[in-house]
């Protein structure tokens, strides 16, 4: 889950990372007040999950309480990047001598994690890493050893930051490891990472991304949720267990195990340029156990799309027989069909592993009209790729 930046602002002040006073507002008279709270001036800066905000006009400076009216009037509502700005953090004014950067993150690629630093910050770190890749210090964090005083120093010397201000940025970097492990995050970053007129070290801007995976432990995660701009069917389907992410399609997918999901995406995708182009419309895997009612709920959600033409169940039988998919298939239509949700989209499903002859043979016994069986992947997905060009 990705943060915004004042979500991620208060996450640092918790674990006492210095930042500077701030607020965050939805209209622009909430901004007057909030000035005159920050010492009469502040820099408006809208609140989306998406960089380059300052060169979209999403960053401005507010030398009164009447000029932050006017800078969040201009700020609220506005579209950068696809993003509509709901929200604008005021932050208190300081004078920057120089920016910095700094992040730890899942280095995934080398199954470790990375801190990242330089002192080319306050610019995009991608062009600073194409353009000048001798300024960005990579280092190894050992997930066991941590960020140590020692290893700190060792990344602020890669880093080349200047010799008087080592001391705080040893402290500073301890201080964003902590966030980094304490908050179960695959990313913390601060760009930039300022030092004040007065030499003092100050997170300016933050970007947090916490792992998910985490959340049964921290339950106050919960309330730093985007539910305003979340997708009510991603909701519905978090809110029944299930892994399930919207996509731009017209084929809905269902299978077991996240590898045969990912596969089906793409026999899909290319089935598709014959039929139309259509797409793959979600992701969707059910996981080992496909009950009737975990079957059901996938149904659910995807017939709940209406752009979803056709669906297609992909199913390897392994731990879960076939058969035991194939019942929950034809318990899951009755499922609905009796909650008054009338299933009128065409089902193609495909069933393979254990068992398969006898899930085929179910389905058949069942007759229901709108599932249709395949026995090959690529044919399964040409024949919904098909059905829902049809549409």
């Amino acid at each position: 889950m990705d943060l915004f930046e004042y979500q991620a602002r208060d996450l640092f002040a918790k674990h006492e990372v210095p930042v500077l006073p701030g607020e965050v507002v939805d209209t622009p008279e909430a901004a007057r007040a909030a000035t005159e709270r920050l010492g009469g001036k502040a820099v408006v800066k809208a609140q989306v999950k998406v960089g380059g905000r300052g060169k979209a006009g999403g960053v401005k400076l507010a030398f009164s309480p009447d000029e932050a009216v006017e800078r969040a009037t201009d700020i609220l509502g506005m579209d950068i990047k696809g993003h509509t700005v709901h929200k604008v953090m005021l932050a208190g004014l300081g004078e920057i001598a120089e920016e910095y950067y700094v992040s730890f993150l899942l280095d995934r690629t080398n199954r470790t994690f990375l801190a990242m630093a330089s002192v080319e910050g306050g610019v995009e770190i991608e062009v600073v890493a194409e353009e000048n890749p001798d300024a960005l210090a990579k280092i190894a964090v050992d997930a066991i050893e941590g960020v140590t005083e020692a290893k700190a120093r060792e990344i602020v010397e890669a880093a080349k930051f200047p010799a008087e201000l080592h001391d705080q940025l040893v402290d500073v970097l301890q201080r964003l490891w902590t966030v980094f492990v304490a908050e179960d995050a695959t990313l913390v970053e601060v760009n930039p990472l300022i030092k004040s007129g007065e030499g003092k070290i100050i997170a300016l801007d933050g970007k947090v991304t916490l792992d998910e995976n985490a959340d049964f432990r921290h339950a106050d995660h919960a309330a730093l949720e985007d539910k305003d701009s979340a997708d009510p069917l991603e909701a519905a389907a978090k809110a029944k267990g299930l892994n399930y992410v919207k996509l731009d399609g017209e084929v809905g997918i269902i299978g077991n195990g996240a590898g045969l999901v990912m596969s089906t995406l793409d026999v899909v995708a290319y089935a598709g340029e014959n039929h139309s182009n259509v797409k793959p419309a979600n992701f969707l895997d059910i996981g080992g156990g496909a009950s009737a009612e975990v079957m059901a709920n996938g149904l659910e959600i995807i017939l709940g799309d209406p752009a979803v033409k056709s669906v297609f169940v992909n199913v390897f039988g392994g731990i879960t027989a076939c058969d035991a998919v194939a019942n929950g298939i034809v318990q899951a239509l009755a499922l609905l069909e009796s909650k008054g949700e009338a299933v009128t989209k065409p089902l193609v499903v495909r069933l393979d592993g254990n068992n398969a002859e006898l899930g085929r043979q179910i389905l058949t016994d069942a007759n229901h009209p709108l599932v249709e069986q395949v026995d090959t992947m690529d044919g399964a997905a040409d024949r919904a790729a098909e059905l829902a060009a049809a549409k």
